[in-house]
């Protein structure tokens, strides 16, 4: 590292912290992202098979919307992600019992075998990526990274509100 870029991580702590998070996230998501490739899944089919496993219950499965803000994916991409793995034959779309109106995606029985196969082999992968920390500062790296997301989500929804909230 140059003396620039060390002096303006002294003046900036907060900055710098933000790229730290930015790269280290970058790394990490091109390993998952290259991991995933291999196995023959993109990132957000396999989000989604994740979050039904884990999430959708055995019978019902989840809204479409449920896990679109899940999987963090906009109606439009997740619409079309949902598809996709209908088409390969891991999901169906049901008519929800209680609303008519809401539509169900739930895993199908190859579907929930390849995912458990796949998280299986995704969480050992995750193992590898975080075996260079220890116990305490998993632990410990988690709690401070909440901390800041919940500080920052809190600080988002409050300036989200506009200048003109804040004067009131």
């Amino acid at each position: 590292m140059n003396k620039t870029s060390s002096s303006e991580n002294k003046r900036n702590p907060a900055a710098h912290l933000r790229l730290v998070l930015w790269r280290a996230n970058k790394a990490i998501e091109r390993m998952e992202h290259a991991h995933l490739q291999s196995l023959g899944l993109g990132l957000s089919d396999f989000a989604i098979l994740e979050v039904l496993l884990h999430k959708g219950g055995l019978e019902g499965g989840l809204p479409v919307n449920v896990i679109g803000e899940k999987v963090l994916l906009t109606s439009g991409s997740i619409t079309t992600a949902i598809q996709r793995l209908e088409e390969k034959g891991w999901v169906t779309r049901e008519k929800s019992d209680g609303d008519r109106r809401v539509v169900c995606v739930v895993l199908t029985d190859a579907g929930r075998e390849l995912i458990e196969a796949l998280f299986a082999k995704h969480l050992r992968r995750l193992e590898e990526i975080a075996s260079v920390l220890t116990d305490q500062e998993r632990v410990l790296l988690i709690g401070l990274l909440k901390k800041l997301g919940h500080h920052a989500g809190f600080r988002g929804d409050h300036d989200a509100r506009g200048p003109e909230r804040h004067m009131r």
